[in-house]
């Protein structure tokens, strides 16, 4: 449950950037650095969400720490609208909502972010990590056939592979490792525009689902990477049980 505190500040947030909506329900995104694993992998979901849900009543926004340049190519590349994304300069609005800034020990970004992704401050991590080699039964198929995957102009390959191997209808094992490989690369190829200070590394995100009157019905925070969902077998489930 937010403290009144945290509610005073993601209500001056909304009325700050004007997230505004006439709709029955409203989803406000706290993302890390654009370039953050998550940000990337929620964004692409919420993306698809907008996409195809039958749900017209909710409006999604975001926010992420940035610049503008990062924002134009984080858009481009996830299909997450471009007005529906705002871009802030530090963690200022993460801290007043009490966002967990993940672990420091004092030795930079870098030494942070690379032991939560061993699973120090982050336990949640290497089991998901597994799992997108594993595969899942229980979460959808990422590709489709039709799908063309392509590393560095080197490897590549079309989604029809996972069913050739593995059948379909379901996660198929290194489907979900090869989706966040092409998400890594995207990020190592424009990484100073994605990446406006390394130090914000390690901050995860949280998410606020709002009825009409502004009232939190749901709330979310995220203290692992690849955790930005507490069902992450079904990331949006949330918006589905919630939104009806």
């Amino acid at each position: 449950m937010l403290s009144n505190n945290q509610k005073t500040n993601l209500n001056k947030l909304i009325e700050d950037f004007n997230f505004l909506s006439s709709k029955k329900y409203k989803l406000i995104v706290l993302l890390g650095l654009l370039g953050d694993f998550d940000s990337f992998e929620y964004a692409i979901n919420l993306k698809n969400f907008i996409n195809n849900t039958q749900n017209k009543e909710i409006d999604i926004f975001a926010i992420a720490i940035g610049n503008k340049i990062g924002k134009e190519k984080f858009c481009k590349f996830t299909g997450f609208p471009n007005k529906n994304l705002e871009v802030v300069y530090d963690n200022k609005i993460h801290e007043d909502l009490k966002v967990s800034n993940g672990i420091d020990i004092g030795l930079g970004g870098w030494i942070n972010m690379l032991l939560m992704l061993s699973g120090i401050n982050s336990l949640k991590t290497i089991k998901e990590v597994i799992r997108g080699y594993t595969g899942d039964r229980k979460s959808k198929q990422i590709f489709s056939d039709e799908d063309q995957i392509n590393f560095f102009n080197l490897i590549k390959f079309s989604g029809i592979f996972f069913k050739y191997t593995c059948g379909d209808g379901y996660l198929r094992p290194f489907e979900l490792a090869t989706y966040r490989l092409t998400n890594m690369l995207e990020i190592l190829q424009n990484w100073n525009d994605y990446i406006l200070d390394n130090k914000y590394l390690p901050q995860r995100g949280a998410s606020f689902l709002l009825d009409d009157k502004d009232q939190i019905i749901y709330n979310y925070f995220s203290n692992d990477v690849l955790g930005y969902s507490s069902k992450m077998e079904d990331p949006l489930a949330f918006l589905s049980e919630k939104c009806r």
